[in-house]
């Protein structure tokens, strides 16, 4: 049963990575309720099946062994409406989820009617909830937002693109070669999901900005990779190192 978008009081997103193997495998419950001059949130998000492998195994793949996260706070209401066109544009399931895992709802209504759910959009709901976690993570500190630094230089011009994304309100900031630049949230979040498909060899990144012709970016960690040279596609069959130079291209002619 799908509810009335504007009759929602409360959603939750249950989430199960299914048979992805630990220590990554983990499952998440957010929970969001509407109705406030913000968005009262619960998260609770804990890593499973971690005493099928080692201590050192854990470590090793670059986690910790208290990785389980809670949280319970305002989010602000900036969130609401694409998660309320989000729900509205959806189509939904009464099927379970499979081995594959994937995303439930949860919605409740003013009348006090609940709905159980599976969206037929999983990929969409999933990157929604990650970018949702994310502006969590920066509300509660845990993390900082996103930074990325452009260089396009050639023999005529040197521009730098400076970036920070805020997912806490949704607002990217943009400087070229130092002056502030209009940005639009879903272009660039289109932008940011290119970034991180390509393989970097950091055995040819350096901790200097690059002085010679090229482009350049640097994911925010201070290292700098070439596009087409450090910076290189994993699948041929899609070339985001192109789709990250066309991004960047959009953002310096806009």
């Amino acid at each position: 049963m799908h509810l009335k978008t504007d009759d929602l009081t409360r959603l939750e997103i249950v989430f199960e990575s299914g048979m992805v193997p630990p220590p990554y495998s983990h499952i998440y419950k957010l929970k969001i309720s509407f109705g406030k001059n913000f968005l009262d949130t619960t998260l609770d998000l804990v890593y499973t099946d971690r005493e099928e492998i080692t201590e050192q195994e854990v470590i090793d793949e670059g986690f910790t062994l208290d990785d389980d996260f809670h949280f319970q706070g305002e989010i602000p209401t900036v969130w609401e409406k694409p998660l309320k066109e989000l729900y509205a544009k959806s189509k939904w399931s009464n099927n379970k989820l499979d081995e594959e895992g994937g995303i439930n709802i949860l919605t409740k209504d003013r009348h006090g009617k609940i709905s159980r759910t599976t969206p037929l959009n999983q990929q969409e709901w999933q990157h929604f909830a990650q970018d949702y976690i994310q502006a969590i993570y920066e509300i509660d500190k845990k993390e900082a937002p996103l930074t990325l630094n452009y260089i396009v230089r050639d023999e005529n011009k040197s521009l730098e693109i400076n970036l920070t994304v805020k997912f806490s309100i949704r607002k990217v900031e943009v400087y070229l070669n130092g002056q502030p630049k209009e940005a639009d949230w879903e272009e660039t979040r289109t932008l940011l999901s290119y970034i991180f498909l390509p393989d970097y060899d950091y055995s040819k990144a350096k901790q200097k900005p690059p002085q010679q012709k090229g482009q350049f970016i640097d994911c925010g960690d201070g290292y700098w990779h070439e596009i087409g040279k450090g910076v290189i596609n994993i699948d041929d069959s899609f070339d985001a190192v192109g789709k990250i130079k066309k991004g960047f291209a959009n953002l310096i002619s806009t």
